[in-house]
């Protein structure tokens, strides 16, 4: 796959941060806040925790944002 130079991909291996994720041969730091974070039910895998009363979502091992084929079905959930 070939994202150079693409509106779909970047990768910032200059970010104190890379790698956020591990297993992940290009990880497109596009999303890196994701987009999808406040949708009760997205396409990704969270988890969740109850403190306090409330749920709270947790995304530290989901990597579909980062995923460079995902980019299509994050535009589509945006466009709801």
């Amino acid at each position: 796959m070939n994202m150079e130079n693409s509106y779909r991909f970047f990768e910032n291996t200059d970010c104190e941060y890379y790698p956020c994720h591990k297993d992940i041969e290009h990880l497109n730091c596009l999303f890196c806040y994701c987009p999808l974070y406040n949708m009760e039910h997205c396409p990704g895998n969270p988890s969740y925790k109850e403190k306090d009363g409330k749920k709270i979502k947790i995304c530290t091992d989901c990597t579909f944002p980062h995923q460079p084929d995902n980019y299509d079905v994050i535009m589509e959930y945006l466009k709801k």
